[in-house]
């Protein structure tokens, strides 16, 4: 199977592929550490890829500060764009097949019906713009590639939605949340179990795909649902976005369809609140 790199390994997928792949004994994982594997230096990576001769590189390095890529464009263009770029140009070199994680942000979120790859990308924010560039970079370089856009992703691991309502939900007795946003969360453990599904099947049908949880839901419900399985008696009052101004604008409606991924990946893939489920267990 060969070895394969994971870049952001410090990053919530990161720690997630490593978690998953202890759990199911997939060797040849390699996690080297930020000072070594900076995707904004090509001559480190060479000797990365020259040390190793991955067979597999997965990307999880990324700048996700959506509001703050509005101020910092060129800054997010450099790693979601063109430390991609680096990475994709030795993969074409070394024959090694790239595992890119993208989002649901590069698409404008205006439809009402789940969004399929082929649907055209039309990004609303600097963060979505750049992403998008990083899709588009790779396929330049190389024909083995993954790309995976996954939305409102959580875990044990690191800062995300989960974690921060638990902490604000033991910490106030009212919280205000949009309702008008509406995608699927993905547990990023189950992201990275379908990841390694690729490596360890070293499936060859390369392309774009979609992968979150199964289900619908806005942010206000997913904050109830998280606060339900945890027990924590806060009350939540649904708002909307308007009343909750950001930097940066959200789509308003990310939902993606996953019948590619299920169908040709062959993972299956369990319902939001389930996972959620999991997720909270584990947290508490």
């Amino acid at each position: 199977m060969g070895n394969t790199l994971i870049f952001g390994a410090s990053g919530q997928l990161g720690q997630c592929l490593a978690h998953v792949a202890k759990e199911r004994n997939t060797p040849g994982l390699v996690f080297p550490p930020e000072a070594e594997a900076n995707i904004l230096n090509p001559a480190k990576l060479r000797a990365l890829f020259e040390q190793h001769r991955p067979a597999y590189v997965v990307n999880c390095a990324a700048y996700t500060a959506v509001d703050k890529a509005e101020d910092e464009l060129d800054l997010a263009r450099k790693i979601n764009r063109d430390g991609v770029e680096n990475l994709a140009r030795l993969c074409g070199e070394f024959g090694t097949t790239l595992i890119q994680i993208s989002t649901d942000f590069v698409f404008a979120g205006t439809g009402n019906t789940p969004l399929v790859e082929t649907d055209e990308a039309a990004p609303i924010s600097v963060y979505g713009l750049t992403k998008l560039e990083g899709e588009q970079v790779i396929a330049a370089h190389t024909g083995q590639f993954f790309i995976l856009r996954t939305s409102w992703l959580y875990s044990e691991y690191a800062n995300n939605f989960v974690k921060t309502m638990l902490k604000l939900g033991r910490e106030r007795d009212e919280l205000r949340i949009i309702w008008d946003q509406t995608g699927t969360p993905c547990y990023a453990i189950d992201l990275a179990g379908c990841v390694l599904t690729i490596i360890e099947t070293q499936n060859q049908h390369h392309g774009i795909y979609h992968y979150s949880n199964e289900g619908v839901t806005s942010w206000y419900d997913f904050a109830t649902a998280i606060f339900e399985l945890s027990g924590t008696p806060v009350k939540t009052v649904p708002i909307r976005t308007a009343e909750y101004p950001t930097k940066a604008t959200r789509p308003a409606y990310s939902v993606m369809d996953k019948t590619k991924a299920k169908t040709v990946l062959g993972v299956a893939i369990p319902h939001w609140r389930a996972s959620l489920a999991v997720c909270v267990g584990r947290l508490e």
